[in-house]
């Protein structure tokens, strides 16, 4: 039976959002980020990225551009002993590109990788500073939780989607360690 793995955002969740970060110098890690993947990665469970990444679309920067950021991020995590197993991404947008699957709250990019690492999806974590994270996680069975304040109106709505809702990856180990 294949293992569950643990699904996270990228901006805002990783790093901070700034809006379209695409370069290294744009790239600022949210405080104690790097720390806590160490302890997500000590589960043995892969580590995937899952991210929209509209400003390909909106023609801010390139595919080229993101991977290269991604590289780099690698880089910095291996420092720290920690693997990235995969990053995927949406670069769309439905106003320019039309509709597609992949584009959260859409599960596509999870389904994706489910299917090319063999991922129970039932036994993993969608964990993401937006709904649309939340309603990713859900649309494909993951348990899911939202950073944020707790007090948001996106907050709210995630509860009620049935979200754990803690202010940043750090804060939301003592949930995910329990797997």
């Amino acid at each position: 039976m294949a293992n569950g793995a643990f699904f996270l955002d990228r901006d805002g969740t990783l790093n901070v959002d700034t809006g379209y970060v695409h370069s290294m110098d744009a790239w600022q890690w949210i405080a104690g980020v790097p720390e806590a993947l160490v302890r997500l990665s000590q589960c043995g469970l892969p580590l995937i990225v899952v991210s929209n990444q509209s400003g390909i679309a909106r023609k801010l920067f390139t595919e080229d551009d993101l991977h290269a950021l991604e590289t780099w991020v690698d880089g910095q995590l291996a420092r720290f002993g920690v693997l990235i197993t995969a990053w995927y991404h949406c670069p769309h947008l439905p106003e320019i590109t039309g509709p597609c699957h992949c584009r959260k709250p859409a599960p596509g990019m999870l389904l994706k990788a489910a299917h090319d690492y063999r991922i129970d999806l039932t036994k993993s974590w969608m964990l993401g500073d937006k709904i649309s994270d939340v309603l990713a996680g859900k649309a494909c069975g993951c348990r899911t939780i939202k950073l944020g304040s707790g007090k948001s109106a996106e907050d709210i709505q995630s509860q009620a989607h049935g979200a754990i809702v803690v202010p940043d990856l750090p804060s939301a180990l003592p949930f995910l360690l329990k797997t």
